[in-house]
C-alpha cells in the first residue's frame, strides 16, 4: 500500500507558550535512567513493541518519546546512532517529525470539538482505530512506525479496549510509546503488555539550573520559588512562568487565604477556566496540594499544634483531584466541593 500523507497534530494544547513543543526539545533533563533503558533496548534491537511512560506533568514524557521516535525513525533498531539516541536537528527524520509530516510517525491526543472549538474530554474510540490502519500500511523511513499516546490517561473504556486488541497482536517493525501521568487508573491488561518507563520528578538543583536556561532574566529567588511550587515538574515551572500558570498558583493560595468563607461567584469561574485548559484541573490541584503541603511543613518546623486535620484534608485533597482527572469529572463540581472540604477544616481555626 502507498504511504499515508502525515496529518498535523490535532492541536498544540500541550505547547506552554513561549517555549519550544516536546517534538522541537533536543534535551531531557535528569532522566538519565530511563534514558539509558530505552538507549539499552533499541541499539540491541530488542525493544519491546509498546512502552509505557510514567510520571507526573511536564517531566519530560512527551520529551522521551520524541526521542525515542527519532531514533527509530532515523536508525531504526540499530546501534548505527548515538548512545543516548540523540538525533541531529538537520537529519532528515528529526526535520521531518518537527514539521509533523513524518508519514511513520502518529500522535494521538484528544482532539479540538469542531461545534464548541474546545478540548474534547476524553480520547476517543475513533482516535484509537486510527492506529488500526497507520500500523496496516507502508512502513515509514528506516521501516518503522512509531505511534505516541498523548496521554493514555485520557481513554474512554471503548478507546482502551480498542488499544488493549492492538497490543495483543502487535505488527512488526511497529512500536506504540504510551505516556501516562495515573498509570494505575489504565486496565491492568494494558499495563502488562506495555514495558514501563518510570520518569521522576525533578530535584530543586537541577529544576533551577534549567529554569536559568529557560528564564535568564529571572533572579534565583524568582527561581526557587518556582521550582518550590512546581513540584520538579520543569513543565509546571515554565507554565507558573506564565500568566495563566501564575494566575492558577494564586487561585490556590487564595482558596486556602479564603477557605473559612469561600468566593463561590469566584470558584465557578475559576471551574470554567480550568474546563477550557487541557490538564487544568490537574495542574491546578497540583499547586493547591503543594501549597498546603507547603503551609503544613512550616507550620509543623514552627512546633505548631493541631495540624492532624490539615493533613488529612491532605491526603483527601489528592485523592479527589486524582479521581476527577481520572474520571474527567467537571471542574467547576470538584472546585466547589474541595471549597466545602476546606470551609469544614478552617472553621476549627485557619492554617
Amino acid at each position: 500500500m502507498a504511504k499515508r500523507s502525515q496529518a498535523p497534530e490535532p492541536n498544540d494544547s500541550d505547547r506552554i507558550e513561549g517555549f519550544a513543543h516536546p517534538r522541537e526539545t533536543g534535551t531531557l533533563l535528569g532522566q538519565d535512567v530511563a534514558l539509558a533503558r530505552a538507549a539499552r533496548a533499541l541499539r540491541a534491537g530488542r525493544p519491546p513493541s509498546a512502552w509505557l511512560i510514567t510520571g507526573p506533568p511536564g517531566i519530560g514524557k512527551a520529551t522521551l518519546a520524541y526521542r525515542i521516535a527519532r531514533y527509530l525513525l532515523a536508525h531504526g533498531a540499530t546501534d548505527k546512532g548515538e548512545g543516548d539516541l540523540q538525533v541531529a536537528p538537520d537529519d532528515p527524520a528529526a526535520r521531518q517529525v518537527v514539521a509533523q509530516s513524518h508519514p511513520g510517525l502518529l500522535v494521538l491526543k484528544r482532539a479540538i470539538n469542531s461545534k464548541t472549538g474546545k478540548l474534547m474530554t476524553v480520547l476517543s474510540v475513533d482516535e484509537i482505530r486510527r492506529l488500526a490502519d497507520f500500523f496496516g500500511m507502508t512502513s515509514g523511513a528506516g521501516g518503522w512506525r512509531v505511534a505516541i499516546i498523548d496521554t493514555a490517561d485520557d481513554m474512554n473504556d471503548n478507546a482502551a479496549n480498542a488499544l488493549l486488541k492492538m497490543l495483543e497482536e502487535p505488527p512488526g517493525n511497529a512500536m506504540l510509546l504510551l505516556l501516562s501521568n495515573t498509570p494505575g487508573r489504565l486496565l491492568p491488561t494494558i499495563r502488562s503488555r506495555c514495558q514501563r518507563l518510570d520518569l521522576r520528578p525533578l530535584d530543586d538543583a537541577t529544576l533551577e539550573k534549567a529554569l536559568a536556561q529557560h528564564l535568564p532574566d529571572s533572579s534565583a529567588a524568582e527561581r526557587a520559588s518556582l521550582a518550590r511550587l512546581a513540584g520538579g515538574s520543569i513543565g509546571a515551572a515554565l507554565t507558573l512562568a506564565t500568566g495563566e500558570g501564575g494566575a492558577l498558583a494564586q487561585e490556590a493560595d487564595r482558596l486556602i487565604d479564603n477557605a473559612r468563607e469561600p468566593d463561590l461567584l469566584a470558584l465557578l469561574t475559576l471551574g470554567e477556566k480550568l474546563f477550557r485548559m487541557r490538564d487544568g484541573l490537574e495542574l491546578f490541584g497540583n499547586f493547591l496540594t503543594e501549597s498546603l503541603a507547603d503551609r503544613i511543613r512550616a507550620k509543623a518546623h514552627g512546633g505548631s499544634a493541631g495540624l492532624e486535620r490539615w493533613v488529612q484534608l491532605l491526603g483527601r485533597l489528592e485523592h479527589a483531584f486524582g479521581r476527577a482527572t481520572g474520571l474527567h469529572l467537571e471542574p467547576r463540581q470538584t472546585v466547589l466541593s474541595v471549597a466545602r472540604d476546606f470551609s469544614q477544616i478552617a472553621r476549627g481555626g485557619t492554617l
